[in-house]
């Protein structure tokens, strides 16, 4: 199946490390990689700046880019070259047109938003799933096969009504190997981490100055390191904890996940960055139930999830491939069914 073709459409940073990893188990003449795109309206106000707080726009549109030129990895911006075997994908908010025939494999990116009233409104009204954010996450039902992080993920995804039959449990790349962030250079170690979001960002509400007293009170005097949200307002965000925070450090780049393996205790709202503080057994707080949130842990396998998800893509194009009719058995069938309609003819003119 060497000349198979297969189309990874990425979108956050996260995402974009999820799907290069997954296509380092295949050849990678076959690999070809994406920005996250859409289509119709939603494609023309991607042209602008209306889009830029998602990842159809905005940064998030230029990191993936850059890292996949860093990388150097083939390019086919919005999947135009199609002739696509397989499409692998982080988000099912937007499937776009060009793979609906597709064979498509959704792979969970982290935690889900939580099923607040918009959930339930485009659920029920069948609303357009993007409105929602990853708390209809699955319920496109559009994908041969959804890959997830945990067996309390998939209990999860049933509940909200994707059939079980689709879902494979297989762990997810970047959160299923946590121990290996345990080894890292940053420099500062025992203190507590707050993790910010972006949902300001994202035209949501939050009492950033209620957050920011929230985590010092936890902190109870011990050093505290906020890590901002990647498509955070860096500028505001820095000001207003130097005004109520001082002393605290603000990083609005670096490696999160290293940051988690030094620190006491972690705190954080709504961020899959949670995850790799529980698997690392460190003292957290987050606005979900924590009860809730240790069923949901992505399953340790030592980073073999993207060798899964790979094996789940080959078996999904040899089933394909196997299914083909081929151009010389399609000829044959054409040439008996012109022969048995040429017969029929004579029969009825003899008659």
């Amino acid at each position: 199946m060497n000349d198979r073709k297969i189309l990874f459409i990425c979108g956050s940073l996260n995402q974009t490390t999820m799907m290069r990893k997954i296509s380092m188990h295949f050849p990678p003449e076959q690999c070809y990689f994406t920005p996250f795109y859409s289509d119709g309206f939603l494609k023309l106000a991607g042209r602008t700046s209306i889009l830029d707080f998602s990842i159809l726009g905005g940064q998030f549109k230029a990191r993936t880019f850059s890292y996949l030129n860093k990388h150097k990895l083939k390019i086919d911006y919005e999947g135009t070259e199609d002739g696509y075997d397989l499409v692998f994908t982080c988000s099912d908010l937007i499937v776009p047109k060009n793979i609906r025939d597709k064979k498509l494999i959704l792979v969970q990116e982290g935690m889900t938003d939580p099923e607040n009233l918009v959930y339930y409104l485009v659920k029920n009204l069948k609303l357009p799933r993007w409105i929602a954010s990853t708390s209809v996450t699955g319920l496109s039902h559009a994908y041969d096969k959804f890959c997830v992080a945990s067996e309390g993920y998939k209990d999860l995804f049933i509940r909200k009504g994707v059939d079980p039959d689709k879902i494979e449990v297989t762990g997810i790349p970047n959160f299923d190997n946590c121990n290996e962030y345990l080894d890292n250079d940053f420099p500062h170690k025992n203190y507590v981490l707050v993790a910010t979001s972006d949902t300001r960002e994202t035209y949501k509400y939050e009492n950033r100055k209620k957050f920011i007293e929230y985590a010092k009170s936890i902190a109870d005097g011990r050093q505290i390191i906020f890590k901002l949200h990647p498509n955070e307002n860096v500028e505001r965000a820095t000001e207003e904890i130097n005004r109520y925070a001082p002393g605290a450090l603000v990083y609005s780049n670096g490696n999160t996940s290293h940051m988690i393996a030094n620190c006491e205790t972690l705190v954080t709202r709504y961020s899959s960055v949670v995850y790799v503080g529980l698997a690392l057994g460190k003292q957290v707080y987050s606005k979900f139930e924590l009860q809730e949130l240790q069923k949901l842990v992505p399953m340790q396998n030592g980073g073999t999830s993207s060798e899964a998800i790979a094996e789940i893509g080959r078996n999904l194009m040899a089933v394909s491939h196997s299914l083909e009719i081929k151009p010389e058995l399609l000829r044959t069938r054409l040439k008996r069914r012109i022969l048995q309609r040429y017969r029929s003819k004579l029969l009825n003119a003899e008659k």
